[in-house]
């Protein structure tokens, strides 16, 4: 079974791309799509909110979720989280494949 992860970041004012910038630069996004298990791992800039940063992963299993929050990369993001994050929400889901 597949685990959809639905992460959305509110960043300090004025910060997302700051934020969003740092991410890249740290390699932290090129990090978490080479992982084995990792399907998806995109952000989006929330058109409502200039101060939203979301995040929508798929990874194969809830096991390659929980193999990923050990690695370094997450760990450097939740470095970068205390200088720009003032609030992170998260939502799992667990999904199957439809086929036609």
């Amino acid at each position: 079974m597949k685990r959809f992860v639905e992460v959305h970041y509110h960043v300090k004012d004025g910060k997302r791309s700051a934020f969003y910038q740092a991410i890249l630069q740290q390699g932290i996004a090129d990090a978490a799509r080479a992982e084995e298990g990792n399907e998806k791992y995109d952000y989006f800039f929330c058109p409502e909110n200039d101060n939203e940063l979301v995040l929508l992963e798929i990874w194969r299993s809830p096991e390659d979720v929980q193999k990923h929050m050990e690695t370094p990369h997450y760990k450097a993001l939740g470095e970068l989280k205390k200088e720009y994050v003032t609030e992170t929400v998260f939502r799992r889901f667990d999904i199957t494949e439809l086929t036609g």
